[in-house]
Protein backbone atom coordinates (compact mmCIF):
# COMPACT_ATOMS: atom_id res chain seq x y z
CA UNK A 1 0.00 0.00 0.00
CA UNK A 2 0.95 3.16 -0.93
CA UNK A 3 2.46 5.72 1.87
CA UNK A 4 0.04 8.94 2.02
CA UNK A 5 2.40 12.11 1.45
CA UNK A 6 2.52 14.84 3.93
CA UNK A 7 0.78 17.87 4.09
CA UNK A 8 2.13 21.19 5.07
CA UNK A 9 -0.16 24.28 5.92
CA UNK A 10 0.64 27.90 7.11
CA UNK A 11 -1.12 28.36 10.28
CA UNK A 12 -1.21 31.80 9.06
CA UNK A 13 -3.51 31.74 5.95
CA UNK A 14 -3.73 27.91 5.46
CA UNK A 15 -2.17 28.01 2.26
CA UNK A 16 -0.53 24.34 1.99
CA UNK A 17 2.49 22.66 0.29
CA UNK A 18 3.72 19.28 0.11
CA UNK A 19 7.02 20.20 1.70
CA UNK A 20 7.75 22.63 4.37
CA UNK A 21 8.68 26.18 3.11
CA UNK A 22 10.62 29.04 4.76
CA UNK A 23 8.21 31.61 3.71
CA UNK A 24 5.05 31.18 2.86
CA UNK A 25 3.96 32.05 -0.87
CA UNK A 26 0.57 33.20 0.02
CA UNK A 27 0.73 35.70 2.93
CA UNK A 28 4.75 35.87 3.35
CA UNK A 29 4.60 35.04 6.93
CA UNK A 30 7.81 33.32 8.02
CA UNK A 31 8.45 30.30 9.57
CA UNK A 32 4.88 29.59 9.29
CA UNK A 33 4.49 26.15 7.86
CA UNK A 34 3.23 23.11 10.01
CA UNK A 35 3.06 19.65 8.93
CA UNK A 36 -0.40 18.23 8.85
CA UNK A 37 -2.32 14.87 8.90
CA UNK A 38 -1.88 12.77 5.35
CA UNK A 39 -3.57 13.08 2.44
CA UNK A 40 -6.44 10.69 2.99
CA UNK A 41 -7.51 7.93 0.59
CA UNK A 42 -11.00 8.47 -1.20
CA UNK A 43 -14.07 6.80 0.63
CA UNK A 44 -12.54 7.69 3.91
CA UNK A 45 -12.28 11.15 6.07
CA UNK A 46 -10.09 12.61 8.85
CA UNK A 47 -10.85 11.61 11.98
CA UNK A 48 -9.68 12.98 15.72
CA UNK A 49 -5.54 12.93 15.33
CA UNK A 50 -5.50 12.75 11.72
CA UNK A 51 -6.89 9.09 11.32
CA UNK A 52 -8.87 7.88 9.08
CA UNK A 53 -12.20 6.62 9.23
CA UNK A 54 -15.02 5.33 7.83
CA UNK A 55 -17.22 7.90 5.30
CA UNK A 56 -20.57 8.74 8.29
CA UNK A 57 -24.00 7.42 7.25
CA UNK A 58 -26.40 10.03 5.29
CA UNK A 59 -28.98 11.30 7.71
CA UNK A 60 -32.21 12.31 6.59
CA UNK A 61 -33.28 13.77 9.65
CA UNK A 62 -31.62 16.72 8.87
CA UNK A 63 -33.84 18.09 6.20
CA UNK A 64 -36.86 20.19 6.91
CA UNK A 65 -39.42 21.71 4.86
CA UNK A 66 -39.76 25.12 4.83
CA UNK A 67 -43.51 24.88 4.93
CA UNK A 68 -42.59 22.92 8.26
CA UNK A 69 -40.88 25.26 10.00
CA UNK A 70 -42.83 26.71 12.59
CA UNK A 71 -43.44 30.36 12.46
CA UNK A 72 -42.77 33.41 13.77
CA UNK A 73 -40.42 36.38 14.03
CA UNK A 74 -36.90 36.86 16.01
CA UNK A 75 -37.68 37.61 20.17
CA UNK A 76 -35.76 40.15 20.47
CA UNK A 77 -34.96 41.83 23.93
CA UNK A 78 -34.19 45.38 24.26
CA UNK A 79 -30.56 46.19 25.32
CA UNK A 80 -31.81 48.95 27.44
CA UNK A 81 -29.59 51.35 25.45
CA UNK A 82 -31.53 53.64 22.90
CA UNK A 83 -28.52 54.22 20.52
CA UNK A 84 -27.67 50.58 20.79
CA UNK A 85 -31.09 49.36 19.71
CA UNK A 86 -31.42 51.66 17.10
CA UNK A 87 -28.66 50.37 15.27
CA UNK A 88 -29.24 46.66 15.96
CA UNK A 89 -32.52 46.77 14.66
CA UNK A 90 -34.62 47.24 17.74
CA UNK A 91 -32.79 44.95 20.59
CA UNK A 92 -30.93 41.45 20.53
CA UNK A 93 -31.78 38.14 19.01
CA UNK A 94 -31.45 35.05 20.83
CA UNK A 95 -28.87 33.02 19.03
CA UNK A 96 -27.72 36.15 17.40
CA UNK A 97 -23.78 36.49 17.01
CA UNK A 98 -22.01 40.15 16.47
CA UNK A 99 -19.03 41.15 15.82
CA UNK A 100 -17.33 44.80 17.21
CA UNK A 101 -15.07 46.04 15.44
CA UNK A 102 -13.02 49.17 16.36
CA UNK A 103 -9.26 51.24 17.05
CA UNK A 104 -7.68 50.73 20.43
CA UNK A 105 -9.27 52.62 23.52
CA UNK A 106 -11.93 53.45 21.32
CA UNK A 107 -14.29 52.13 24.17
CA UNK A 108 -15.65 48.67 23.17
CA UNK A 109 -14.89 46.92 26.36
CA UNK A 110 -16.69 49.70 28.22
CA UNK A 111 -19.46 49.50 25.82
CA UNK A 112 -20.37 45.49 26.71
CA UNK A 113 -19.28 46.00 30.07
CA UNK A 114 -22.71 48.53 30.13
CA UNK A 115 -24.72 46.29 28.03
CA UNK A 116 -23.76 43.22 30.19
CA UNK A 117 -25.08 45.17 33.47
CA UNK A 118 -28.33 46.09 31.28
CA UNK A 119 -28.46 42.00 30.69
CA UNK A 120 -28.00 41.27 34.70
CA UNK A 121 -30.95 44.22 35.11
CA UNK A 122 -33.15 42.52 32.83
CA UNK A 123 -32.26 39.12 34.98
CA UNK A 124 -29.97 37.37 32.61
CA UNK A 125 -27.16 35.60 33.60
CA UNK A 126 -23.86 37.04 31.75
CA UNK A 127 -20.14 35.71 31.16
CA UNK A 128 -17.51 37.78 29.63
CA UNK A 129 -14.24 36.19 28.64
CA UNK A 130 -11.53 38.22 29.29
CA UNK A 131 -8.78 37.47 26.91
CA UNK A 132 -6.80 40.69 27.29
CA UNK A 133 -7.54 41.88 30.16
CA UNK A 134 -6.78 40.59 34.14
CA UNK A 135 -9.98 39.94 36.50
CA UNK A 136 -8.58 43.34 38.72
CA UNK A 137 -8.35 45.58 35.71
CA UNK A 138 -11.82 44.62 34.53
CA UNK A 139 -12.58 45.03 38.13
CA UNK A 140 -11.37 48.60 38.32
CA UNK A 141 -13.24 49.85 35.12
CA UNK A 142 -16.69 48.34 36.39
CA UNK A 143 -16.03 49.79 39.57
CA UNK A 144 -15.88 52.98 38.05
CA UNK A 145 -19.05 51.96 35.59
CA UNK A 146 -21.00 50.68 38.76
CA UNK A 147 -21.18 46.97 37.64
CA UNK A 148 -22.94 44.07 39.64
CA UNK A 149 -20.90 41.79 40.96
CA UNK A 150 -22.96 39.45 39.24
CA UNK A 151 -21.24 39.49 35.87
CA UNK A 152 -19.33 36.06 35.95
CA UNK A 153 -15.61 36.14 34.50
CA UNK A 154 -14.13 33.45 32.29
CA UNK A 155 -10.20 33.67 31.95
CA UNK A 156 -9.72 30.14 29.66
CA UNK A 157 -8.65 31.17 26.03
CA UNK A 158 -8.28 27.68 25.02
CA UNK A 159 -11.20 27.04 22.96
CA UNK A 160 -11.85 23.14 23.40
CA UNK A 161 -11.72 23.71 27.45
CA UNK A 162 -13.63 26.90 27.30
CA UNK A 163 -16.33 25.68 24.97
CA UNK A 164 -16.61 22.77 27.63
CA UNK A 165 -16.95 24.74 30.67
CA UNK A 166 -19.81 27.13 28.57
CA UNK A 167 -21.61 24.03 27.69
CA UNK A 168 -21.91 22.57 31.12
CA UNK A 169 -24.05 25.54 32.03
CA UNK A 170 -24.41 27.85 29.13
CA UNK A 171 -25.30 31.41 29.65
CA UNK A 172 -27.91 33.87 28.04
CA UNK A 173 -25.53 36.42 27.26
CA UNK A 174 -21.91 35.88 26.35
CA UNK A 175 -19.02 38.38 25.45
CA UNK A 176 -15.84 37.52 23.85
CA UNK A 177 -13.21 40.19 24.61
CA UNK A 178 -11.14 39.06 22.28
CA UNK A 179 -11.80 36.78 19.20
CA UNK A 180 -8.05 37.11 18.25
CA UNK A 181 -6.95 35.55 22.09
CA UNK A 182 -8.38 32.40 21.76
CA UNK A 183 -6.29 29.55 21.43
CA UNK A 184 -6.77 26.67 18.37
CA UNK A 185 -4.70 24.34 16.98
CA UNK A 186 -3.00 27.41 15.37
CA UNK A 187 -1.43 30.37 16.98
CA UNK A 188 -3.57 32.81 18.41
CA UNK A 189 -4.11 35.69 16.17
CA UNK A 190 -3.71 34.03 13.21
CA UNK A 191 -6.10 33.81 10.46
CA UNK A 192 -6.87 30.08 10.65
CA UNK A 193 -7.18 30.25 14.51
CA UNK A 194 -9.38 33.20 14.05
CA UNK A 195 -11.67 31.42 11.73
CA UNK A 196 -11.60 28.27 13.05
CA UNK A 197 -13.03 30.34 16.89
CA UNK A 198 -15.53 32.45 15.06
CA UNK A 199 -17.30 29.09 13.41
CA UNK A 200 -17.06 26.96 16.91
CA UNK A 201 -18.43 29.67 18.72
CA UNK A 202 -21.27 30.21 16.10
CA UNK A 203 -22.01 26.99 16.34
CA UNK A 204 -22.14 27.10 19.79
CA UNK A 205 -24.73 30.50 20.27
CA UNK A 206 -27.17 28.57 17.55
CA UNK A 207 -27.26 25.73 19.53
CA UNK A 208 -28.00 26.80 22.76
CA UNK A 209 -29.99 30.08 21.53
CA UNK A 210 -26.61 32.10 23.62
CA UNK A 211 -26.43 35.92 22.18
CA UNK A 212 -23.00 36.52 21.47
CA UNK A 213 -21.02 39.51 21.05
CA UNK A 214 -17.10 39.14 19.63
CA UNK A 215 -14.73 41.76 19.85
CA UNK A 216 -12.33 41.76 16.96
CA UNK A 217 -9.69 43.85 16.39
CA UNK A 218 -8.90 45.94 13.23
CA UNK A 219 -6.30 46.76 11.31
CA UNK A 220 -4.55 50.19 9.57
CA UNK A 221 -7.13 50.59 7.01
CA UNK A 222 -10.14 50.35 10.10
CA UNK A 223 -11.37 46.77 9.10
CA UNK A 224 -11.89 43.99 11.35
CA UNK A 225 -8.24 41.84 11.29
CA UNK A 226 -8.79 38.08 10.31
CA UNK A 227 -10.17 36.37 7.30
CA UNK A 228 -13.06 38.47 5.78
CA UNK A 229 -15.23 35.01 6.27
CA UNK A 230 -15.68 35.74 9.46
CA UNK A 231 -17.98 38.62 8.59
CA UNK A 232 -19.93 36.62 6.49
CA UNK A 233 -19.87 33.70 9.47
CA UNK A 234 -21.25 35.93 12.15
CA UNK A 235 -25.42 37.75 11.60
CA UNK A 236 -23.80 41.18 12.39
CA UNK A 237 -21.17 43.64 12.15
CA UNK A 238 -20.56 46.81 14.17
CA UNK A 239 -17.99 49.58 14.05
CA UNK A 240 -17.13 51.79 16.82
CA UNK A 241 -15.18 55.27 16.05
CA UNK A 242 -14.48 58.20 16.74
CA UNK A 243 -16.01 61.31 15.42
CA UNK A 244 -14.17 64.27 17.13
CA UNK A 245 -15.25 64.06 20.62
CA UNK A 246 -18.39 61.88 20.11
CA UNK A 247 -18.18 57.97 19.80
CA UNK A 248 -20.06 56.50 16.66
CA UNK A 249 -21.60 52.69 16.58
CA UNK A 250 -22.64 51.81 12.59
CA UNK A 251 -23.82 48.56 11.19
CA UNK A 252 -22.12 47.41 8.45
CA UNK A 253 -24.03 44.21 8.35
CA UNK A 254 -27.25 42.70 9.61
CA UNK A 255 -29.27 39.97 9.33
CA UNK A 256 -32.23 41.56 11.77
CA UNK A 257 -31.74 45.08 11.01
CA UNK A 258 -31.18 47.83 8.50
CA UNK A 259 -27.48 47.93 7.60
CA UNK A 260 -25.02 51.94 7.64
CA UNK A 261 -27.59 52.44 10.74
CA UNK A 262 -25.82 55.03 13.39
CA UNK A 263 -25.86 55.63 16.85
CA UNK A 264 -23.82 58.77 18.42
CA UNK A 265 -22.38 58.38 22.25
CA UNK A 266 -20.55 60.68 23.79
CA UNK A 267 -17.60 59.31 26.28
CA UNK A 268 -17.94 60.73 29.82
CA UNK A 269 -16.68 59.23 33.50
CA UNK A 270 -19.34 57.19 33.95
CA UNK A 271 -19.03 55.36 30.48
CA UNK A 272 -20.40 55.56 26.85
CA UNK A 273 -23.34 57.98 27.17
CA UNK A 274 -26.58 58.59 24.73
CA UNK A 275 -26.87 61.29 22.22
CA UNK A 276 -30.22 61.71 22.15
CA UNK A 277 -30.49 64.79 19.60
CA UNK A 278 -27.19 64.27 17.16
CA UNK A 279 -28.03 67.08 14.97
CA UNK A 280 -27.72 69.83 17.50
CA UNK A 281 -24.46 68.32 18.80
CA UNK A 282 -23.23 68.25 15.61
CA UNK A 283 -23.87 71.45 15.08
CA UNK A 284 -23.45 73.31 18.20
CA UNK A 285 -19.96 74.78 16.90
CA UNK A 286 -21.05 75.44 13.59
CA UNK A 287 -19.83 79.29 12.53
CA UNK A 288 -22.38 81.44 11.77
CA UNK A 289 -22.33 84.14 8.62
CA UNK A 290 -19.19 82.27 7.38
CA UNK A 291 -18.72 81.58 3.94
CA UNK A 292 -18.26 77.96 2.46
CA UNK A 293 -20.96 76.68 5.54
CA UNK A 294 -23.65 74.82 4.50
CA UNK A 295 -26.01 72.95 6.50
CA UNK A 296 -26.89 69.52 4.72
CA UNK A 297 -30.19 67.14 5.45
CA UNK A 298 -28.24 63.81 5.20
CA UNK A 299 -29.12 59.77 5.61
CA UNK A 300 -27.30 57.42 7.28
CA UNK A 301 -29.09 54.29 7.43
CA UNK A 302 -32.70 54.99 8.78
CA UNK A 303 -31.59 58.18 10.55
CA UNK A 304 -32.04 61.85 9.30
CA UNK A 305 -28.81 63.91 10.25
CA UNK A 306 -28.55 67.53 10.37
CA UNK A 307 -24.74 67.90 9.57
CA UNK A 308 -22.27 70.71 8.56
CA UNK A 309 -20.81 71.02 5.03
CA UNK A 310 -17.29 72.91 4.98
CA UNK A 311 -15.63 74.26 2.16
CA UNK A 312 -12.01 76.51 1.58
CA UNK A 313 -10.84 77.87 -1.44
CA UNK A 314 -7.37 78.86 -1.58
CA UNK A 315 -5.07 79.75 -4.70
CA UNK A 316 -2.39 77.11 -5.57
CA UNK A 317 1.16 77.42 -6.14
CA UNK A 318 1.13 74.71 -7.64
CA UNK A 319 0.10 73.30 -11.31
CA UNK A 320 -1.87 70.81 -10.66
CA UNK A 321 -4.48 72.02 -7.83
CA UNK A 322 -4.90 70.15 -4.69
CA UNK A 323 -8.73 68.26 -3.96
CA UNK A 324 -9.05 67.23 -0.42
CA UNK A 325 -12.76 65.99 1.14
CA UNK A 326 -13.03 65.03 4.97
CA UNK A 327 -15.86 62.45 5.84
CA UNK A 328 -17.43 62.82 2.38
CA UNK A 329 -17.45 60.34 -0.61
CA UNK A 330 -14.41 61.55 -2.88
CA UNK A 331 -15.62 60.99 -6.14
CA UNK A 332 -19.04 62.59 -5.84
CA UNK A 333 -17.24 65.26 -4.47
CA UNK A 334 -14.96 65.77 -7.84
CA UNK A 335 -18.19 65.26 -9.68
CA UNK A 336 -19.56 68.46 -8.35
CA UNK A 337 -16.71 70.39 -8.85
CA UNK A 338 -16.56 69.68 -12.63
CA UNK A 339 -20.22 70.37 -12.97
CA UNK A 340 -19.41 74.22 -11.12
CA UNK A 341 -16.56 74.11 -13.47
CA UNK A 342 -18.89 73.43 -16.82
CA UNK A 343 -21.87 74.05 -15.86
CA UNK A 344 -21.94 77.43 -13.45
CA UNK A 345 -18.40 78.60 -15.43
CA UNK A 346 -16.92 78.68 -12.06
CA UNK A 347 -13.16 79.14 -12.25
CA UNK A 348 -11.76 76.37 -10.55
CA UNK A 349 -8.65 75.70 -12.40
CA UNK A 350 -6.01 77.87 -10.28
CA UNK A 351 -7.86 77.00 -6.60
CA UNK A 352 -7.16 74.33 -3.94
CA UNK A 353 -10.47 73.11 -3.01
CA UNK A 354 -11.06 71.46 1.10
CA UNK A 355 -14.49 69.89 1.78
CA UNK A 356 -15.06 68.49 5.36
CA UNK A 357 -17.97 67.06 6.70
CA UNK A 358 -17.53 69.02 10.08
CA UNK A 359 -17.95 66.67 13.13
CA UNK A 360 -15.62 63.94 12.45
CA UNK A 361 -18.81 61.56 10.69
CA UNK A 362 -18.02 59.67 7.32
CA UNK A 363 -21.51 59.93 5.21
CA UNK A 364 -21.70 58.91 1.92
CA UNK A 365 -25.16 59.86 0.56
CA UNK A 366 -25.78 61.49 -2.69
CA UNK A 367 -28.10 64.26 -0.67
CA UNK A 368 -25.11 65.79 0.31
CA UNK A 369 -24.56 66.88 -3.29
CA UNK A 370 -26.15 70.17 -2.97
CA UNK A 371 -24.78 71.07 0.30
CA UNK A 372 -21.15 70.08 -1.73
CA UNK A 373 -22.10 72.90 -4.76
CA UNK A 374 -22.94 75.54 -2.51
CA UNK A 375 -20.41 75.53 0.06
CA UNK A 376 -17.81 75.27 -2.78
CA UNK A 377 -19.64 78.26 -4.78
CA UNK A 378 -19.84 80.29 -1.36
CA UNK A 379 -15.96 79.79 -0.65
CA UNK A 380 -15.00 80.83 -4.15
CA UNK A 381 -17.19 83.98 -4.05
CA UNK A 382 -16.70 85.07 0.00
CA UNK A 383 -20.76 85.24 0.35
CA UNK A 384 -22.20 82.75 2.86
CA UNK A 385 -25.28 81.46 2.80
CA UNK A 386 -28.63 82.62 5.39
CA UNK A 387 -28.37 81.15 8.78
CA UNK A 388 -31.95 79.66 8.78
CA UNK A 389 -31.01 77.61 5.27
CA UNK A 390 -30.63 73.59 4.93
CA UNK A 391 -30.58 71.87 1.85
CA UNK A 392 -30.96 68.39 0.52
CA UNK A 393 -30.55 66.94 -3.36
CA UNK A 394 -28.37 64.79 -5.47
CA UNK A 395 -26.48 66.73 -8.36
CA UNK A 396 -26.49 65.07 -12.07
CA UNK A 397 -23.81 65.58 -14.40
CA UNK A 398 -26.20 68.18 -16.44
CA UNK A 399 -26.41 70.12 -13.13
CA UNK A 400 -30.06 68.94 -12.40
CA UNK A 401 -31.20 68.28 -8.89
CA UNK A 402 -32.42 64.92 -8.60
CA UNK A 403 -34.65 63.28 -5.40
CA UNK A 404 -32.95 61.12 -2.97
CA UNK A 405 -34.38 58.47 -1.00
CA UNK A 406 -35.83 59.61 2.29
CA UNK A 407 -36.82 62.79 1.23
CA UNK A 408 -39.68 63.70 3.99
CA UNK A 409 -37.75 62.69 6.67
CA UNK A 410 -34.73 64.57 6.28
CA UNK A 411 -37.00 67.83 5.79
CA UNK A 412 -38.44 66.54 8.69
CA UNK A 413 -35.28 66.31 10.64
CA UNK A 414 -34.80 69.96 8.96
CA UNK A 415 -37.56 71.98 10.67
CA UNK A 416 -37.07 69.65 14.27
CA UNK A 417 -33.34 71.70 13.80
CA UNK A 418 -35.12 75.08 13.78
CA UNK A 419 -34.31 75.81 10.13
CA UNK A 420 -36.81 77.96 8.40
CA UNK A 421 -35.92 77.47 4.71
CA UNK A 422 -35.38 73.69 3.13
CA UNK A 423 -33.90 73.86 -0.42
CA UNK A 424 -34.57 70.91 -2.13
CA UNK A 425 -36.01 69.19 -5.36
CA UNK A 426 -38.60 69.53 -6.92
CA UNK A 427 -38.33 73.06 -5.48
CA UNK A 428 -35.66 73.99 -7.29
CA UNK A 429 -34.68 72.20 -10.45
CA UNK A 430 -30.70 73.09 -10.82
CA UNK A 431 -27.86 73.61 -8.96
CA UNK A 432 -27.61 77.08 -10.61
CA UNK A 433 -31.09 77.90 -9.78
CA UNK A 434 -30.06 77.17 -6.02
CA UNK A 435 -27.02 79.45 -6.35
CA UNK A 436 -28.65 81.80 -8.14
CA UNK A 437 -31.28 82.24 -5.31
CA UNK A 438 -29.06 82.39 -2.34
CA UNK A 439 -25.29 83.20 -3.70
Amino acid sequence: MAKASIQYRCIECGYKSVKELGRCPNCGAWDSFKEEAPALKPGSVAGRGGLSRARPLPNPAALTRLGDVPEGGEARFSSQIGELDRVLGGGFVPGEVLLLGGEPGVGKSTMLLQVAQKMLELGKRVVYLAGEESPGQIRLRAQRLGISGELELLRETELDAMLATLEASPPDFLVVDSIQTLETTAAPGSLVAVRDATAALTRFAKHHQVTTVLVGHVTKEGIVAGPKVIEHVVDATLYLETAGHFRVLRSSKNRFGPVGELGVFSMVHEGLEEVANPSAAFLAERPVGAPGSVVALCLSGERALALEVQALAARTPFPAPRRVSQGLDSRRVDVVLAVLERRLNLPLGNLDIYVNLAGGLRVFDPGLDLAVGLAVYSAVVGRPLPEEVAVVGEVGLAGELRSVEGLERRLREGQRAGFKRLVHPPQFKSLEAAVSKFL
